[in-house]
Formats: structure tokens, sequence, C-alpha cells
């Protein structure tokens, strides 16, 4: 047994050494950092939602290294964010894997001076893709085992073999997610060559509700989501949508969760036709959309 976890030990460091070029700080402001992914020679990819609104950074990368990067894009749906390095790295490989629940994961962050952070857990899930409540499509929910600093997140995790997983972040309740790597190979080109991604949007502000008991029956459904807004002259408004309307289906999708209307406004939603099935007064209607780009923020 101890031979055993000897050769654990020493596969792990030396995997974590061949692999921490791969990341690199991303300096923020007072002092503080989050880790990245040297994505390709030119560019680090990180967590979006911890990075703040500006275009320049500083990032060091391993062994000491500084240079300056610049904002290429940021895609809050799929918590990415891309950065174009002012001078080129040197970066591992980095050969995709797939996550398996109950395999062991390796996170790797940077400490900010050059230096390399590793993590060991589990991966506690693998599930299938999934949405994010502002509207990006996740190819695969992979959930981590194991406590992560701050400064970590936006690291690059790894199976025990050294294939790349993705890119770690925080779920709700501190939980360690894993954006996979098919996402980043899918968003990271579409960021670096227009800065953003562009989705569906029906102009709307929605909250859960109740449907009357009056209505479940003809409704078929116990919620919905009420408008509470409209943006003027948007998609819903111009199909009649009005506050107060209560949303049971989009194209047929019960609207029992906000991320069951995001999965009807994807990229190649743009264009298309929304079957709204909503509730109005004490009736059951039906209204038509156009679903239209989402405005640059």
């Amino acid at each position: 047994m101890d031979n055993l976890l000897t050769q654990l030990s020493t596969d792990l460091a030396a995997r974590t050494a061949a692999l921490q070029g791969a990341a690199a700080a991303l300096r923020l402001r007072r002092g503080r950092h989050i880790s990245a992914i040297v994505w390709q020679p030119g560019f680090v990819v990180t967590s979006e939602q911890s990075l703040p609104e500006r275009d320049e950074f500083e990032l060091v990368l391993t062994g000491g290294v500084e240079t300056k990067a610049r904002l290429a894009g940021r895609d809050a749906g799929t918590n990415l964010a891309v950065l174009q390095l002012a001078q080129p790295a040197s970066p591992p490989a980095l050969v995709g894997g797939e996550a398996q629940a109950g395999a062991l994961a390796l996170a790797l962050g940077a400490d900010g001076a050059g230096g390399t952070s590793a993590r060991l857990g589990l991966v506690n899930v693998a599930g299938p893709q999934w949405h994010s409540l502002a509207g990006g499509l996740i190819d695969r929910r992979i959930a981590l085992d194991l406590r992560l600093a701050r400064a970590e997140e936006g690291g690059p995790v790894f199976s025990a073999a050294g294939a790349f997983l993705g890119m770690s972040t925080f779920g709700a309740r501190v939980q360690v997610l894993v954006i996979p790597a098919a996402t980043l190979e899918r968003v990271v080109p579409l960021l670096v060559k227009d800065g953003r991604v562009g989705r569906g949007w029906l102009g709307v502000a929605l909250h859960p509700v109740a449907v009357p008991d009056a209505l479940r029956e003809t409704a078929g459904q116990p919620s919905g989501l009420m408008v509470m807004s409209l943006v003027e002259g948007g998609p819903a408004a111009k199909a009649g949508v009005v506050p107060g309307d209560i949303v049971l289906s989009v194209n047929g999708a019960q609207a029992l969760g906000f991320r069951r209307i995001a999965a009807q406004l994807a990229a190649d939603s743009i264009g298309r036709t929304a079957a709204l099935r909503i509730v109005r007064g004490g009736s059951v209607v039906s209204l038509d959309a156009v679903i239209a780009a989402r405005p640059a923020a």
C-alpha cells in the first residue's frame, strides 16, 4: 500500500510539473488575482464572472514572467472570458478528455508570483448538457468534490491521465464546477472573432408565479413565468405581450424555470418564431413572437 501511495504521489507531482505552464495569474486590484488558462500562445481564458469590467490586465506566467493582456471578448452565458497576450506564451498542449463520475481530477491554479497550486479531488457529477441562467449552453454538467481558493478559479482541470477536462469555476453555494473543454473549443473562437456570443432575445423580464387555481387544469401545469416588464419595441412587445401575462410555454417547452426558456433562445433561434402560450385574465391564449438578437451590453 505504501508503494502504491508513493507512486501515486510521484505521478501526480510529475503531472503537475508537466502541465503547470497551462496556468497563469491574472492580476486584479489590491493585490488580488484569479487564475487563467493559457489556451494558445497568444490567448488566455478565465472565469467571466470574476473578471472586472475593464480592458487591460497584467498576467503572470509560470516562472514569474509578466506580460500585458487585453480583453478580446467575454460571455456571461458560458462564464468565459478571453484575453489576448501582448507577448506569446508557450503553453503545454491541451488534449481534451471526458470527465467520468468517481474519477480523480487535478485542478491547477496560479499563486500570483509564477508558482502553481494543485488540488486533487473526485469528479462528483458528470452529467448531460445544461443551460445557465444567462442563456449559455454548457456541454456537460461537471462538478468536483474538492475545495478551491478564490484565486484558483479560472484555472485548468485535468484527469489523472492528464487529459484536459475544462476550466474551474464556482457555482451556487461555492460548488466547484468545470466549464468543459468542449464548451471552450466552441465558444473561445467566437469570442476571439466577434468579442461576444449572439443569442436570442424576447425583451421581457420574468418572475416565477403559480397559475391561478381556476386555470390549472386548462393550463396543464401548476406554475409559469409572469411578465414583469417589457422592452419597448422588443419581440414580445411587438407580439402583443403585456405586463401581468403568465408565460406557460415557449415553443412547447413548459416555462417551469428560466433555464427552459434559455434553451429556446440559442444562437440559431434568432429570426425564428417563438410560439408563446400565456395566461391573460381568465383565459389561455397563444401569441407568436419573432426572436431577435440580444442587444450588446
